[in-house]
């Protein structure tokens, strides 16, 4: 097709909205190569989708090219909620900088804790307790249907299910009470450190964690009965955003977002941490790559957590919390009445933090969104030399949401970022 030529915005009249030429060439040469020469000849529509966008999940702007009500292309646009957490770790200790981690993936503060403590245990060689790590395994999984009730709820009431989101609000709740109990934060606890846990769990929390597993498997089967056959829910989800097996791997997806596509790829199975490799749980996977199956797998996963955590507490007994080792660990509280020694290490730890071995190492969890790596670069000082980390909102955002959505309704695409569970905080740090 011949190239069409720009009309100037004096043959455009009032619908440009440019007050001159140059700014309206200047708008021209910025999109090219963005979206199609179409859209730069007015034969299709841009819109902005954000940045404030309830439907978006967080601070998101998405450059949209529709023909019709058919998305042509879809370009993100992050960095709204731009930290520089990764940035500032570099100016802190190393059990100072924890507390930043918790601020990424919000809906999964104890997994943030989890990767970064794991890389500083990997790179300092240092032993964790059984009962840190069963408690560390719990935790997780709970921190895990956390995120997905979250998701569950704020997705169907995306797609006009409304009751869903009552009731996934509900049972977190009761989720973030134990969370309070453990670390007297509902949210940001800093929970699990290097070398285990902040300190032991109280008496309270067995029962309370004991209560939940009876109480929640039947409140998600009705959540299952809800949606899983709704005729509307399936006209809404199946044959939407499908990504293939192929597709969905040279993307790097990851998490349900990949397993949705059928590929059996679980970090807790196929490199197993914390322990994981004791549990007995399945890995549910999808065959057709849409929402849907998306959809499945997040709610079969909620079923595994339940189990694993059901496993744990039969798994859990009496021991130390936090290793022994006082080059890393501060001595428990109760020995700083009865022993100058360990006053004096507990204020040397945390005045001048402690040094690791010059190094670099990489480690992965699997998050409630996929893979969760923390790149951690030591030069032997008291404080990290770069830290960075790999998240799945990021390369979801950036790579899986432009695929899915293309060729697809516009109306569609509000069900295609709800199925990749993204988190802005996550991807933008």
């Amino acid at each position: 097709m011949a190239e069409k030529h720009l009309e100037r915005p004096e043959a455009l009249g009032e619908r440009t909205g440019y007050e001159s030429y140059t700014e309206w060439e200047g708008t021209v040469q910025e999109l090219k190569g963005i979206v199609s020469p179409r859209a730069l000849a007015g034969e299709t529509m841009l819109l902005n989708m954000g940045p404030q966008h309830p439907s978006t999940h967080g601070v998101l702007r998405l450059l949209l090219e529709l023909d019709g009500e058919n998305v042509v292309s879809c370009v993100p646009d992050i960095g709204f909620l731009h930290t520089g957490i990764e940035k500032n770790m570099e100016a802190k200790t190393y059990e100072q900088a924890l507390v930043m981690t918790d601020r990424m993936d919000y809906l999964n503060p104890m997994g943030n804790n989890l990767v970064y403590s794991l890389a500083i245990e990997k790179l300092a060689e240092l032993e964790v307790p059984e009962r840190a790590q069963v408690l560390r395994v719990i935790l997780a999984e709970l921190t895990r249907i956390n995120s997905h009730l979250v998701w569950l709820g704020t997705s169907a009431l995306d797609i006009g299910a409304m009751s869903v989101f009552l009731y996934t609000m509900r049972e977190r709740e009761m989720i973030l009470e134990i969370y309070e109990m453990c670390g007297g934060q509902r949210m940001m606890s800093s929970y699990i450190r290097p070398g285990g846990l902040w300190r032991d769990v109280p008496d309270d929390f067995v029962p309370a964690v004991k209560a939940f597993m009876d109480y929640f498997p039947g409140k998600l089967a009705d959540y299952e009965a809800l949606l899983v056959n709704n005729p509307l829910w399936l006209d809404r989800t199946q044959g939407i955003g499908v990504v293939t097996p192929e597709e969905a791997l040279a993307l790097g997806c990851s998490g349900p977002t990949l397993r949705g596509s059928g590929v059996n790829w679980d970090i807790r199975k196929a490199m197993p941490y914390s322990g994981y490799e004791n549990y007995d749980f399945d890995v549910p996977l999808g065959e057709h790559g849409d929402v849907y199956d998306r959809f499945l797998c997040r709610v079969s996963e909620l079923h595994q957590s339940v189990r694993i955590i059901n496993q744990g507490l039969a798994r859990l007994k009496p021991g130390l919390t936090r290793s022994d080792n006082r080059k890393y660990v501060p001595p428990p509280r109760a020995e700083l009445g009865r022993s100058m020694e360990a006053v004096i290490h507990h204020f040397k730890l945390w005045t001048e933090g402690f040094s690791l071995p010059e190094g670099e190492v990489y480690v992965a969890v699997e998050s409630p969104r996929g893979e969760l790596g923390c790149f951690l670069s030591s030069d032997g000082s008291n404080h990290p030399h770069r830290v960075h980390f790999r998240t799945p909102s990021f390369v979801h955002i950036m790579g899986a949401i432009p695929k899915m959505s293309e060729g697809g309704f516009l109306a569609d695409l509000i069900a295609i970022i709800g199925s990749t569970d993204v988190v802005l905080g996550d991807c933008d740090r």
